[in-house]
């Protein structure tokens, strides 16, 4: 590692809390000319990447934005590794730090990119700075940034690592959770703002987040803020599952068949709020690397962080107190969040996250994918459902060894992961049970 980015000649924010990030970004600025923090808005992408950063041009910034305007090249100016924040609000930059990355001959940690919005390769003839034409491959290395995990908030004491699980690596912890605990995680989220406050400033984050989607983001993708506000309500009410677009046309026209919302609407307001980080995808599994079951798996969607689709369900924790039905959903979404945090943070490629579900009704909430093992994870609120959990984690691994066509390894591990829980530990089948709150990458 070059001395220059040594913490004491960063600009590392007063307070800045470690992200488990911290040390893939480290890796990767050895190895590529320009790293993209790539994220939801306030997940932290920012004071991350200034923690890496010896200099920075921030491009939401009206005077910063105006001169790159006039010449996209002084956006790149600054004491290496240069942070280039928010870059999509002067989408030029980017080919201007591919083309630099080039001439210095893609020598490591040129460059820290920032972007709140998905790349998208365009061609406007009208304005041609308001292009991107190259992805940037070899160039410029993308990563994932998602909102706190439970460990990085300090709501997880983080006895039990999951890349540990998949080394064969388990040792026993203890947590106490209640559920009330669970409901006030689920409803704050994992924003960076919000640690140390009270629930009833932290609530306002989420809702401030879906308020700047409708009244910024929406309208400069030239799209309608109230068809989009429809949108997150359907998915909300359609939380974790693999919802297809008819029951997405039917809960958006709000049982007026004779207004339906059209199939192009659908797909591109999904489009954009996969673009914004607003929601993601997670395909399905399948065990053989090439099967075609792969891709006709419908993707279950989820939200970027629980607090998001409880702001679009007006859920409150006491409210959910009394619904633990959905309860459960949104604290699936936060595991499944905390899930994609972990592996976005290993190396090698091929690591993901999955699900399964077959023709019979077999269905596992989780299958991690990592340099080319695999492990499957149940997510259940409460330990009263662990043995039912544990039976489904056991039929898949049967299934998937039963096959040899399949050609795959025994699973690394299967894993009940519960919010109630107060010790982690391995059953006689072999199914680990782990309480939320003792989770780490």
């Amino acid at each position: 590692m070059r001395d220059e980015r040594s913490p004491e000649k960063t600009l590392i924010p007063e307070g800045y809390l470690p992200r488990l990030i911290d040390k893939r970004l480290e890796f990767l600025l050895d190895a590529f000319g320009a790293i993209e923090i790539t994220g939801s808005k306030w997940c932290g992408k920012t004071w991350t990447a200034l923690a890496h950063a010896r200099s920075a041009a921030h491009l939401d910034d009206g005077v910063v934005l105006a001169r790159a305007e006039e010449a996209p090249n002084t956006a790149l100016v600054g004491k290496e590794p240069h942070l280039i924040d928010e870059w999509q609000e002067m989408p030029a930059v980017w080919d201007e730090v591919r083309r630099a990355v080039d001439e210095n001959a893609n020598i490591p940690g040129q460059f820290i990119l920032t972007g709140s919005t998905r790349l998208k390769i365009e061609n406007d003839r009208k304005n041609p700075r308001k292009e991107v034409h190259h992805s940037g491959a070899g160039r410029i290395k993308r990563v994932s940034m998602w909102p706190m995990t439970l460990v990085e908030e300090g709501l997880s004491n983080g006895a039990v690592s999951l890349s540990a699980l998949f080394d064969g690596n388990f040792a026993g912890a203890e947590c106490d959770t209640k559920m009330n605990d669970i409901a006030h995680w689920c409803c704050r989220g994992g924003w960076p703002a919000n640690v140390g406050k009270p629930y009833e400033l932290a609530a306002e984050t989420a809702v401030s987040h879906l308020e700047s989607l409708y009244d910024v983001s929406i309208p400069r993708m030239g799209l309608n803020p109230n068809t989009a506000s429809e949108m997150v309500t359907a998915l909300a009410l359609n939380l974790a599952q693999a919802v297809t677009t008819s029951t997405l046309i039917k809960d958006m026209s709000r049982g007026d068949e004779e207004k339906p919302v059209a199939r192009s609407t659908i797909e591109r307001y999904l489009d954009a709020l996969r673009r914004l980080f607003i929601i993601y995808d997670v395909s399905g599994w399948s065990a053989p690397l090439r099967s075609k079951a792969r891709a006709r798996i419908k993707p279950k969607r989820y939200f970027v962080d629980s607090s998001l689709a409880a702001v679009a369900l007006h859920a409150t924790p006491s409210r959910l107190m009394e619904d633990m039905q959905t309860l459960g959903t949104l604290f699936e979404t936060l595991i499944m969040r905390d899930l994609n945090s972990f592996v976005s943070t290993y190396s090698g490629i091929g690591n993901e996250v999955r699900y399964y579900r077959d023709q019979f009704g077999l269905e596992v909430d989780a299958i991690i994918e990592k340099a080319g093992r695999w492990a499957g994870i149940e997510i259940k609120l409460s330990e009263t459902k662990v043995d039912r959990a544990a039976d489904s984690l056991l039929r898949l691994k049967n299934k998937a060894m039963e096959n040899p066509m399949a050609r795959i390894g025994e699973p690394a591990f299967l894993a009940v992961i519960v919010g109630i829980g107060s010790v982690a530990y391995r059953r006689k089948d072999g199914v680990y049970v782990i309480p939320a709150a003792t989770l780490t990458a």
